[in-house]
C-alpha cells in the first residue's frame, strides 16, 4: 500500500447518522489480528486461570456463565473472553445491535482487561468481518446450508471457525473451548459441533478458500467475495469505482479486513498536532495538519480529548472538512454551514477553523440526540446548534437561502467506505438502500445549493465509493437544482504530495492508499 504506516490498534471513529438507518462504519473500537501476531500468545491457560479470581469472585458476575451453589461460584463451562464474544455477537446477529456499542459494555461488565479484553475484541471483530466466508466453510463442513443451524449454535460455531482459521489458537483448544460453548447455547448439538469443527480443521484459511470460491479467472467478483469475505455486490461497486482495475480491488477488500487506527484531530488554535503527539505517546499524521496517530489505548481517556483540545476523527474526514476551508473565495467569509452535523466531528474541525479566522458555523442536525451531542463536541466554539432538517433551506427562517459562504453536506450514505470500522454493516447493507439514500443525497446537496451565497462554495463528503452516491449524485444534484453551478478542482485543496488522487475534480481517498476511511469529496461555486 502507498499510504503512512498505521499503529497497529482498533479504532474509534466519527459518527452515527440522523437521517434513517445514516450507517457510517467505524465508530468505535473493534479490529482484527493478522495471523501469526503473537501478541495474544497460546491460550491454553484453563478456565479456572481465565475466568475465576481470588477468594472465589468471579469478575462478570452470573451474566456470563456463574453458577452459585453453597455460596461458592460454579466453575464455567466457557472462558470469560470466549463468552462476552459470543454474547456480543449474539446481540448483533438477534437484535441488529452495533458490535462497537454492546462490546465495550460488556467488557466493562465482565471486568475484562488487558490480554483477555484484547482477544475478545479481536475474536469479535475478527469473526464479524469474515462471517461470509466462515459461513461458505461451516457449510461445507457441516454437509448442510448454515442457515439451517439453529442460530445460538451457528454463531458459535462462526467463533471457533475463525479461531482455528486466523487466529494462533491450537485447533484441539479452539475445538474444546468451542464444543463447551455449544454445551452451554445448544446442549443437544455438542456432537454435531465438535464434528463441523474437526473437519474446519482439516484445511488452513487458503486451502478451504481454494475449494470452495469461484474460479477467479471465470467469475472474479465470486472469487474476491469469498476469498475475503465482503458480500459480491459492494466487490462489484468497488471494482467500479477502481475503474475495473481487480488488483486494486484486491488491496482494498485485504485492507478492509485490517483494523483501523486510532486518528486524533488537533483542533486548529487550541493544540498542536506535535506537541499533542509527544503528549499522548503518538505520531503526527500523515497528510492532515490536524492529525496525530495514537499508538493503542482509549482515546476517551485522553486529557485532550477530555478539555476539548483535541477528539477522535479519521484522517480522511480531517482532509475534506479542511478542504472546504481552504478553498479559496472572493468575498465574505463568516457564515459557514454544516448541514448535515451530527454528532459533530467536522463542526469541531470547522468550529476551531472558523474561530481562528472570525467566522462562525451554523450546524444543522435532524436528529435530537445527535443535535445535543454536536452542541457538546462545539461547547466553546463559535458554533450555533440548529435541530432541524437540512433539506429546509429557505423555509427556516435560521437557514436562509442565498446566506452562506461556505457550506458542507456531509451526506448521509451507506458507510461502504468505513467498512473496517463498523465489520456487520457490510452484510446488513443492500443494493436496496440505494435509491432512498440517493434520494435524500441529492435534496441535501441541493438545499446546500440554494443556502450558498453567489460566489459561495459547498463541499459534498460521503464516506462511500459507490459511484452512484458520488459523481451520480453531485451531477445529477448540480444539473437539476436550477442554479448556475461549476466545479472546483478538489486536488490542490488536500496537501501537495498526496498520492493517487485521480483526475479531478473530485476526489476519492482509499484505506488501501491513503491509510484513510473511503471519503469522495466534490467542492462546488455557486454562480
Amino acid at each position: 500500500m502507498t499510504g503512512p504506516s498505521r499503529p497497529d490498534r482498533p479504532v474509534e471513529g466519527e459518527r452515527q447518522r440522523g437521517y434513517g438507518d445514516r450507517q457510517r462504519a467505524g465508530d468505535r473500537p473493534g479490529g482484527e489480528r493478522q495471523r501469526g501476531d503473537e501478541r495474544f500468545g497460546d491460550r491454553q491457560r484453563s478456565d479456572r486461570q481465565r475466568s475465576e479470581r481470588p477468594g472465589g469472585d468471579r469478575r462478570g458476575g452470573d451474566r456470563f456463565g456463574g453458577d452459585r451453589r453453597g455460596g461458592r461460584p460454579a466453575r464455567p463451562a466457557v472462558d470469560l473472553p470466549r463468552q462476552v464474544a459470543y454474547e456480543a455477537i449474539a446481540a448483533v446477529h438477534r437484535d441488529d445491535a452495533y458490535a462497537n456499542l454492546v462490546l465495550p459494555a460488556m467488557l466493562r461488565e465482565a471486568g475484562l482487561t488487558g490480554r483477555d479484553a484484547a482477544f475478545a475484541t479481536e475474536l469479535t471483530y475478527g469473526t464479524l468481518r469474515h462471517t461470509g466466508t466462515l459461513d461458505a466453510i461451516v457449510t461445507d463442513a457441516a454437509g448442510r446450508d448454515v442457515q439451517r443451524i439453529d442460530p445460538p449454535v451457528r454463531d458459535a460455531l462462526r467463533l471457533g471457525a475463525y479461531q482455528i482459521l486466523h487466529m494462533r489458537v491450537p485447533a484441539h483448544a479452539a475445538v474444546s473451548s468451542t464444543v463447551d460453548l455449544v454445551r452451554s447455547v445448544g446442549p443437544g448439538a455438542t456432537g454435531f459441533a465438535n464434528a463441523v469443527l474437526r473437519e474446519i480443521t482439516s484445511r488452513d484459511a487458503d486451502a478451504w478458500v481454494a475449494k470452495l470460491a469461484p474460479a477467479q479467472e471465470t467469475d472474479p467478483v465470486g472469487h474476491l467475495a469469498l476469498a475475503y469475505s465482503h458480500p459480491q455486490w459492494i466487490v462489484r461497486s468497488f471494482a467500479e469505482a477502481l475503474g475495473g482495475d481487480m488488483g486494486e480491488t484486491t488491496r482494498l477488500l485485504i485492507e478492509d479486513n485490517e483494523r483501523p487506527p486510532v486518528h486524533l484531530c488537533a483542533r486548529p488554535g487550541l493544540a498542536d498536532p506535535v506537541a499533542l503527539a509527544d503528549e499522548v505517546g503518538g505520531a503526527p499524521g500523515a497528510f492532515s495538519p490536524y492529525a496525530v496517530y495514537l499508538p493503542g489505548g482509549a482515546p476517551g481517556d485522553l486529557a485532550a480529548v477530555a478539555d476539548g483540545r483535541a477528539h477522535v476523527q479519521d484522517e480522511g474526514s480531517q482532509l475534506v472538512a479542511d478542504a472546504l476551508a481552504a478553498a479559496p473565495l472572493d468575498g465574505p467569509d463568516g457564515r459557514w454551514l454544516d448541514l448535515c452535523a451530527g454528532p459533530g466531528g467536522k463542526s469541531g474541525l470547522l468550529g476551531a477553523l472558523a474561530a481562528t479566522r472570525g467566522a462562525r458555523l451554523t450546524a444543522v442536525e435532524v436528529a435530537e440526540h445527535r443535535a445535543r451531542l454536536v452542541e457538546q463536541a462545539t461547547r466553546g466554539l463559535p458554533v450555533t446548534v440548529l435541530n432541524t432538517d437540512g433539506r429546509s433551506v429557505g423555509s427556516d427562517p435560521k437557514l436562509p437561502e442565498g446566506h452562506f459562504d461556505r457550506v458542507l453536506v456531509d451526506a448521509p450514505c451507506t458507510g461502504l467506505g468505513a467498512l473496517r470500522r463498523r465489520p456487520e454493516a457490510r452484510w446488513r447493507r443492500q443494493p436496496s438502500d440505494l435509491p432512498p439514500l440517493t434520494r435524500l443525497q441529492r435534496e441535501l446537496l441541493t438545499a446546500a445549493l440554494r443556502a450558498a451565497r453567489p460566489g459561495g462554495l459547498v463541499a459534498y463528503v460521503t464516506c462511500s465509493p459507490h459511484v452512484v452516491e458520488t459523481h451520480v449524485t453531485v451531477t445529477e444534484a448540480a444539473r437539476r437544482c436550477g442554479l448556475g453551478v461549476d466545479f472546483v478542482d478538489a486536488r490542490p485543496l488536500l496537501p501537495a504530495g498526496m498520492p493517487g488522487l485521480g483526475d479531478g475534480p473530485t476526489v476519492q481517498l482509499w484505506p488501501h492508499r491513503h491509510g484513510t476511511d473511503a471519503m469522495f469529496l466534490a467542492v462546488l461555486r455557486r454562480n
